[in-house]
């Protein structure tokens, strides 16, 4: 028999979707909107956001004994900075996808290692991406959530990959336009173009335009699957969209960015890169989400693999000092 405390730890382990599903309802009640203006009880909160004042206690003091909000004296909750985080647009978004639809998918995880099918179509009858073009709302969602966890990569990324030799750069799949805006702000002299599918890029629209940057900052719809335009610039950034899919759709992505890059341009995928070994890394269990969308992450030999079916040399890898890394390739 295992001692106790392996017990415990493989328990916790089990246990996980208790803290998944209470993070989601209080995401859900905007929980955490709610108490931006002080303190309140589980009543004030329940009568407020439509719920059972009883239940939503209980919930609320379970995600109080880990740290997301707090119980004073008197039984009312009040903001942590968990409570805060979660509460923020990306924060919120996050919970919001992976108590429902992500939450959902995982539940046909099993399915996936039987078949290697993806487990979000055996959840949800339709590929991810059709999905969220279908519902334009949980789209938006989706994009929002990505952008709160991917979102603090972008700094990390500029200071790791030197762009100031760059005029021009295309964001293949950027959604929002959120990373290009950053990237334009700290390089001041850079031109970007935001590349997305059609109905994405008219959701971009509005933000790239809010961002003030003019004639710097441009917007073009399209498929990176048929082609990528425009043509002739210096760098063309996919991050986060390559893990998305499979290898024989990857080596497109990854070839029709070389043609619009030219024999002078290049490609930067922006990704984990798994290490061997069984040391703990949080890329090997997003590899799992991305086999529930029909993606995967993958290793350098990897990478190096599918750049050069693409016709493209794997230059180098650039670390940052978040989990990913910028690996840059060249036309061969």
């Amino acid at each position: 028999m295992p001692d106790a405390d392996l017990r415990k730890q493989l328990n916790d382990m089990i246990r996980g979707y208790w803290t998944t599903q209470a993070l989601f309802v209080a995401a859900e009640l905007n929980i955490a909107g709610r108490l931006a203006g002080g303190p309140k009880t589980a009543a004030q909160l329940a009568a407020e956001a439509g719920a059972h004042g009883g239940a939503l206690y209980r919930i609320l003091r379970a995600l109080a004994s880990v740290g997301v909000f707090a119980e004073d004296a008197d039984g009312r909750f009040a903001l942590t900075p968990l409570a805060e985080a979660l509460g923020s647009s990306g924060g919120a978004g996050y919970a919001r996808m992976h108590g429902r639809e992500l939450y959902e998918t995982w539940g046909c995880l099993l399915d996936s290692a039987r078949t290697g099918e993806p487990a979000f179509e055996t959840a949800h009858g339709m590929p991810l991406f059709e999905y969220m073009t279908r519902y334009p709302a949980r789209g938006a969602l989706f994009s929002d959530a990505m952008f709160g966890h991917h979102g603090a990569e972008t700094l990390p990324m500029i200071e790791a990959y030197d762009f100031t030799g760059f005029r021009e750069v295309v964001d293949v799949g950027g959604a929002d336009g959120s990373m290009l805006v950053t990237l334009l702000e700290q390089v001041d002299h850079l031109r970007g173009v935001l590349f997305e599918l059609p109905p994405i890029a008219e959701r971009a629209r509005a933000k790239v335009e809010a961002a003030g940057l003019g004639s710097r900052l441009s917007v073009v719809a399209g498929s990176a699957l048929e082609d990528v335009i425009p043509r002739g610039a210096d760098a063309y950034i996919l991050r986060h969209v390559v893990h998305d899919w499979n290898d024989e759709n990857t080596v497109r992505f990854l070839a029709n960015c070389r043609k619009a890059a030219g024999s002078k341009g290049r490609v930067l995928v922006v990704e984990f890169v798994i290490p061997t070994g069984n040391e703990p890394n949080f890329g090997k269990w997003l590899d799992l989400m991305m086999l529930c969308y029909g993606g995967k992450e993958r290793t350098v030999d990897q990478y190096r693999a599918l750049f050069e079916e693409a016709g493209l040399e794997l230059t180098r890898v650039v670390p940052t000092r978040m989990p990913v890394s910028v690996i840059e390739g060249v036309a061969r």
